[in-house]
């Protein structure tokens, strides 16, 4: 069952590529006491993900943040190796937290993975966009199978 508003954040540890090298958070770490904008990619170097989603939230985080959002985190199902590449490639910088959820254990928590094997993908998160306050989810956007439409910062800055 996938999680909804009023939901809380379940517990997880993610692998996110920092200066520092590769450091594992919890759920509680990167959630706790926070307003998150959280946003989920099928994979990073996608199509749609390198060319919109990503892109539409680095363009975005100040006014984001503005909103009141602490941080904003980009999630995939790849590893923190991929994820540290693909935020270089971006030009993220600290703009947002590139979390890696290499074996989709978060995202089957969440109930929002997919089996994306007939692509040759393998186990895969949706796409999607959440808010969360405080571990709290108050707002969920989850796409239709390849549609970007729900998901994308401006729309996560009309909910915010």
């Amino acid at each position: 069952m996938a999680i909804k508003v009023g939901d809380k954040i379940p517990a997880a540890t993610l692998k996110v590529p920092t200066k520092d090298g590769i450091q594992d958070q919890t759920t509680e770490q990167l959630f706790g006491g926070k307003k998150v904008v959280l946003f989920s990619v099928p994979g990073a170097f996608t199509p749609t993900c390198s060319m919109k989603h990503l892109p539409g939230f680095v363009q975005n985080a100040a006014a984001i943040r503005a909103k009141g959002v602490d941080t904003i985190i980009c999630l995939s199902v790849n590893d923190a190796f991929v994820m540290g590449a693909w935020g270089k490639d971006q030009h993220v910088g600290d703009a947002i937290v590139m979390a890696a959820d290499g074996n989709g254990e978060f995202a089957r928590a969440l109930g929002l993975d997919f089996d994306g094997s007939k692509f040759g993908m393998g186990q895969r998160s949706q796409r999607f966009a959440l808010i969360a306050d405080k571990g709290v989810v108050t707002h969920l956007a989850v796409e239709a199978p390849g549609k970007f439409e729900v998901s994308s910062a401006e729309a996560v800055l009309k909910a915010l």
